[in-house]
């Protein structure tokens, strides 16, 4: 369905909600079974009837995002603003809710359910989920009741949600997801079935754009069964947690220049890698995973303060789930708890793609990293002697391992 034909249909029925008319967007069988609309609350006897009879969702992404008190929370795809009225009671005065949606007869009727409400701590935006008209870490948490499945971009979409979350931030929502690729004929079924399967992802596609997006403990959990695989999900996720200021995000191409001048930096102490001369771009994203490569940023300019990535060990099938990664800290960062930060996400990264070891080499005079990584869950696993020479003299090689109680147990 296209962007305008989703905002008539749903300010059609925010017009019907506000006429005092009970909404659905999908058969009132699959209202009744399948926990849309009203029936996946639990007590809604605090909200205004005009928000109850305008809820069109799948589930309940106010108890999945666990808010709390003095919180600042985004519902994307607002709608009747019942999730903003229940999760400004959950976060309390000292917290606040927006709620962003791109249509005005929505908003209007959010509006007056917030003012019938008393709920002085909401605001309500006009904008679409793939551009939020909020500021960069402008939240603590986002939340989202079957809307996501509905955009035509839902890459950008989950980028925006990144963009808005705070480090540390919570992706917390309900939505619509398939077990496998639909053909044409079961979408028909599915839609006729819940009306809202348009466009839903799979469960690996949902997980594969969370991850591009830059987030970390990915967790997809099926609810309702609505049958040819289409299912109501629990979506939930995390943004990189980091010092203030600061910034954990995928890596991108325009690093380039900041990554290779912090290698440099770092083989020019002697300390972190046999090699003298960081490779050139071409050479170090050839030899490194596509995915799995963060860095850390200034968050108001931007500038790269470390990186992280990691590289395949072999070919063989038998070491799909294995790693070996390098990470490096600007040298007038460190001892910021930037490689701490970097490490931690790269690690739950690591887990979400099903990666159970990952693995290092580490001189033994940098104890700084060492320390670093054994306090991470790394041990040493052997000493290669005098593994090769360095600057004229021959040095050790601690060989680290970190096996995961997570991915591959």
């Amino acid at each position: 369905m296209a962007h305008d034909e989703i905002i008539d249909r749903y300010s059609a029925l925010a017009r019907a909600a506000d006429a005092g008319r009970t909404v659905a967007d999908c058969g009132q069988d699959a209202f009744e079974q399948g926990g849309f609309g009203a029936a996946g609350y639990d007590d809604l006897t605090v909200l205004p009837e005009g928000a109850v009879r305008a809820s069109l969702g799948c589930g309940n992404p106010v108890a999945v995002a666990e808010l709390r008190h003095g919180e600042t929370v985004l519902d994307l795809g607002s709608g009747g603003g019942i999730d903003v009225l229940l999760s400004a009671r959950r976060v309390g005065p000292s917290g606040t809710v927006y709620g962003v949606d791109a249509s005005t007869d929505m908003l209007s009727l959010a509006r007056r359910n917030a003012e019938q409400a008393g709920a002085a701590n909401v605001e309500f935006l006009h904008g679409t989920i793939e551009r939020v008209p909020l500021p960069d870490r402008a939240v603590d948490v986002v939340i989202s009741n079957c809307v996501i499945n509905l955009s035509g971009d839902k890459a950008a979409v989950l980028a925006e949600a990144f963009r808005a979350l705070r480090p540390g931030g919570r992706f917390g929502v309900s939505d619509v997801v398939a077990a496998h690729v639909l053909d044409e004929q079961a979408r028909q079924r599915a839609e006729q079935r819940i009306g809202c399967a348009a466009g839903s992802l799979t469960v690996q596609e949902y997980r594969d754009l969370l991850a591009t997006a830059g987030f970390v403990h990915i967790a997809i959990t099926p609810t309702a069964d609505h049958g040819d695989g289409v299912h109501s999900a629990i979506v939930q996720a995390v943004k990189p947690a980091i010092g203030p200021g600061l910034e954990i995000r995928p890596m991108r191409e325009s690093d380039a220049e900041q990554v290779l001048a912090i290698y440099q930096a770092g083989l020019d102490t002697g300390q972190a890698s046999f090699e003298t001369t960081a490779p050139s771009w071409e050479a170090f994203t050839t030899s490194r995973l596509p995915h799995l490569r963060y860095v850390a940023t200034d968050g108001d300019t931007g500038q790269v303060l470390g990186w992280v990535a990691a590289s395949t060990v072999s070919a063989r099938p038998v070491y799909a789930g294995v790693v070996e990664h390098s990470i490096y800290v600007h040298p007038g960062c460190q001892a910021q708890g930037i490689g701490r930060a970097l490490l931690v996400a790269f690690l739950a990264a690591s887990e979400d793609a099903g990666v159970w070891t990952v693995q290092s080499g580490i001189f033994p005079e940098n104890a700084a990293s060492l320390a670093l990584h054994q306090a991470l869950g790394f041990r040493v696993v052997g000493t290669r002697e005098r593994v090769g020479c360095h600057h004229g003299v021959w040095r050790d090689v601690l060989m680290i391992e970190r096996r995961s109680t997570v991915a591959g147990a």
